[in-house]
């Protein structure tokens, strides 16, 4: 009898309804990552630089190969057209045709505007890796855009060498989207927040489209981006991302 009672009591184990483990902070920013990444992929986006008095656009297109690897080639304006920004494991490199000169970026750059925006060059070639040089920690959840968000702190490891002292994400729970982000110094002080719109189908996912970045401190200072095409997990090779390869992409 008692045999029977626990066999009756293991099956009904397995046909019970299986709970689903909690994601941690850190595996909600993964998927979120990996989303946005994938194992390589080819974009195509369109960055306009507005100041009170001027706006810049610039195009460019970018290539990149998992956490290790990234090209970008700018394609318009014709006075920055041909130049590549590289990313290839720790070493950064600059390409520019109009000087036939090939320039080594040192980490003391990473900070620094990219093209005059309010993107880095940290941010630009991917220097530094949310998901490898942060401690993560769900603080809570809260609606952005009309969707249900994580809300995730995330805070440099000692050894980490990034721009920001703290950084903190909304990624949507059903779709990983990453919403909103907002970045700290390192005596905590807001610098600048970034906001993500305009769902857009790249394939095979859908991501945001429309990237705003506002300065805390610039008062009518913002750079826009936008994604025109897209496709992820092309056949690309370490081999791509070189310097011959920087002077002659296209």
């Amino acid at each position: 009898m008692r045999k029977t009672s626990l066999i009756i009591m293991l099956l009904l184990s397995l046909l019970a309804p299986v709970k689903s483990q909690q994601m941690t902070a850190k595996d909600i920013v993964i998927k979120a990552d990996n989303l946005q990444r994938g194992k390589s992929s080819k974009s195509e986006m369109k960055m306009a630089v507005i100041r009170p008095k001027w706006m810049r656009t610039i195009t460019m297109k970018s290539w990149s190969l998992g956490r290790e690897y990234s090209m970008t080639l700018i394609t318009s304006p014709a006075k920055d057209k041909g130049q590549v920004f590289l990313k290839r494991r720790s070493e950064m490199w600059n390409w520019v045709p109009a000087i036939n000169r090939m320039i080594k970026l040192p980490p003391s750059m990473m900070s620094q505007g990219w093209m005059g925006s309010d993107y880095t060059n940290d941010d630009i070639l991917k220097e530094s890796s949310i998901v490898v040089d942060y401690n993560h920690k769900l603080t809570g959840e809260e609606n952005i855009s009309g969707l249900d968000c994580y809300k995730i702190e995330m805070l440099p490891k000692e050894e980490a060498a990034v721009v920001w002292g703290k950084v903190i994400k909304w990624i949507s729970k059903k779709e990983f989207w990453q919403m909103k982000t907002m970045y700290y110094d390192e005596d905590g002080e807001l610098i600048r927040t970034e906001t993500a719109s305009n769902v857009k189908n790249f394939g095979d996912r859908n991501l945001p489209s429309h990237i705003e970045i506002i300065p805390a401190d610039k008062s009518g200072h913002k750079t826009v981006l936008d994604v025109l095409s897209a496709q992820f997990n092309i056949k690309l090779s370490e081999g791509f991302f070189s310097q011959q390869n920087m002077k002659r992409v296209r």
